[in-house]
């Protein structure tokens, strides 16, 4: 019996030791996660808007993914994607360079954050990195690939690879190329495929629409009034705020740390996230709630420079509206005639791309619009750059043919959402396409771009 008891007693302990190095790990796991990672904006990883991933990065979720009903037949799928995750650009890059040769010149303290940033972090970035895709970024589309092909396996199929039933397009910048070449690097790995090269077309008109909008260009991108709300904000109390904590931290003196600074180390916690995985001693300048202020600043910009600050914004994306109902269009058209010449369209672009044709079609509208001088109100707001455009965002419209007619899906980063105004998570597509009958026939990308005969005016909310 005494043999007994002992024995109880050693696999009591045993176990108490697995439980404690359980939890352990899990916090290990947790503490690799910046606790201000939710709030990076355009610059979060994907993971961050699907926690699930961190786990089974090719999980999927098959009770999101089911057609409207049982007897229903997907006839096509159109998936705009934001490319992967990337390095920062040279201007972000400069930022970073100025807020590390602060820090390691004038920065004074004995935390340990601040002792591994002196002594243990080299700088890496170099300006030649220029927004390129980074690994992670490939790997952003690879798994995307997959997951999509084991959400909707009668599309994304070897089949219709192999039929090239499957277009792929993109913007010319090498991230999207390189983005695209990864997604079907994902699937012919996948399928084992060998005998299919990759093909894609570059089409800037759809994908980088805002650059041939003179409107937009004119009245919005070479305009330095029209984001004057973000400059506001930038200079406001709230942001002082911040600058005087970031400050306190490293004990700098408050006027050498400016909003640019600060913006620097939010972004460079960011990248070292995104790139690396990695929860860097350069979160520990800010707390969780200059990362609110940070980005509520950065969801402004989007909000006056992509979304729905301006309406040339919005109206620049018409281009790309109707390309979007004309493949749906043809698709059932094609469909309801038996020939099926394109089951899957595949489309690689940036946040500019599906900022201004989520705000079109009228998701993610604020009752009021986001200013420098109403944060405070807008804790609750919809539009919210962290969980729409992260890396590797992705709008898919899905085409099915019913009983009862043709119903279209709608997913926001593999999650499935109802469309403005319509209760109906499967609705028919004549109900979506009376929905945006206006827009279908007029939003005409020509005479909303073209530039006024006098001078271009900005159109505020």
């Amino acid at each position: 019996m005494k043999s007994a008891a002992c024995r109880n007693r050693y696999f009591v302990i045993a176990f108490i030791h697995v439980i404690m190095f359980h939890a352990s790990c899990c916090k290990l796991t947790n503490s690799s996660i910046p606790a201000i990672a939710v709030y990076f904006g355009t610059k979060g990883r994907y993971e961050e808007v699907n926690p699930h991933l961190i786990d089974d990065i090719l999980h999927v979720n098959k009770s999101a993914v089911r057609p409207p009903v049982a007897d229903c037949q997907a006839v096509h799928l159109l998936a705009l994607i934001r490319h992967g995750t990337r390095f920062p650009t040279t201007k972000n890059i400069k930022k970073i360079h100025r807020l590390y040769d602060v820090v390691m010149t004038d920065a004074s303290g004995t935390e340990q954050w601040l002792s591994d940033i002196k002594n243990k972090w080299p700088m890496w970035y170099t300006e030649d990195m220029d927004g390129r895709l980074v690994e992670k970024g490939k790997d952003d589309l690879r798994h995307l690939a997959v997951r999509l092909s084991k959400s909707f396996p009668t599309l994304v199929s070897e089949e219709n690879l192999h039929s090239q039933s499957m277009e792929f397009i993109t913007s010319s910048k090498h991230r999207c190329v390189e983005s695209i070449q990864a997604f079907q690097e994902g699937l012919h790995k996948h399928w084992g495929v060998e005998d299919v090269g990759f093909r894609h077309y570059v089409n800037d008109s759809l994908m980088r629409f805002f650059d041939q909008c003179k409107r937009f260009v004119e009245g919005i991108e070479n305009n330095k009034t029209a984001l004057k709300e973000v400059n506001l904000f930038k200079s406001s109390p709230k942001m002082g705020e911040v600058c005087r904590r970031m400050a306190g931290r490293l004990q700098i003196p408050h006027s050498q740390i400016t909003p640019d600074l600060v913006e620097a180390a939010f972004f460079l916690c960011s990248y070292e996230f995104a790139i690396k995985s990695r929860n860097s001693p350069w979160c520990n300048l800010l707390d969780e709630s200059d990362a609110q202020v940070l980005e509520y600043k950065n969801d402004l910009k989007q909000y006056w420079k992509r979304g729905y600050g301006h309406e040339i914004n919005r109206k620049s994306s018409c281009v790309l509206f109707h390309d979007l109902f004309r493949r749906l269009d043809q698709a059932s058209y094609d469909y309801r005639f038996g020939v099926v010449n394109k089951a899957v369209t595949i489309q690689v672009g940036h946040g500019e791309t599906l900022l201004p044709l989520l705000s079109l079609m009228g998701f993610f509208r604020d009752e009021t619009p986001l200013t420098a001088n109403n944060f405070p109100m807008q804790h609750s707001r919809k539009f919210r750059s962290s969980q729409i455009v992260p890396y590797s965002a992705n709008l898919l419209f899905v085409l099915y043919e019913c009983t009862d007619g043709l119903r279209l899906q709608f997913f926001l980063n593999e999650k499935p959402m109802t469309f403005p105004n319509i209760s109906d998570p499967s609705p028919l597509y004549a109900t979506v396409r009376n929905h945006y009958s206006d827009l279908l026939g007029g939003c005409d990308f020509e005479k909303e771009c073209e530039l006024p005969k006098d001078k271009v005016k900005n159109t505020e909310l």
